[in-house]
């Protein structure tokens, strides 16, 4: 088996985006989709506060499957908002090799 790395991230991309107007009874990416931004924000919400628990309990393992969920939830946002993961991942690369709080800064000046 190879290395995860952030490809796997475009790879489940498309397959939710692939997932666009199927039947919501047999994907649960076309039925968060079908709900719209309420649904997914929702759902999103849910997920980072579930991430953040298993945080504070100190169990990676549940930090790791946590993730893995929030970050479903995060591209199913995208695929609703039409973001593409290049747009992401271009802002994340011009802001690589800016101080986080210099970056934070010039966003609220």
């Amino acid at each position: 088996m190879s290395e995860p790395d952030g490809t796997a991230l475009d790879r489940l991309y498309a397959v939710i985006a692939s997932r666009r107007g199927s039947d919501p009874a047999e994907s649960y990416s076309a039925k968060l989709l079908a709900g719209g931004a309420p649904v997914i924000a929702k759902k999103l919400g849910e997920e980072t506060v579930e991430t953040i628990i298993e945080s504070l309990r100190g169990d990676g393992a549940r930090v790791a499957a946590e993730s893995a969920d929030l970050l479903y939830h995060l591209l199913v946002l995208w695929v609703a908002a039409g973001v593409l993961p290049e747009e992401v991942w271009r802002v994340l690369e011009a802001r690589s090799g800016t101080s986080g709080l210099a970056e934070k800064a010039a966003r609220n000046s």
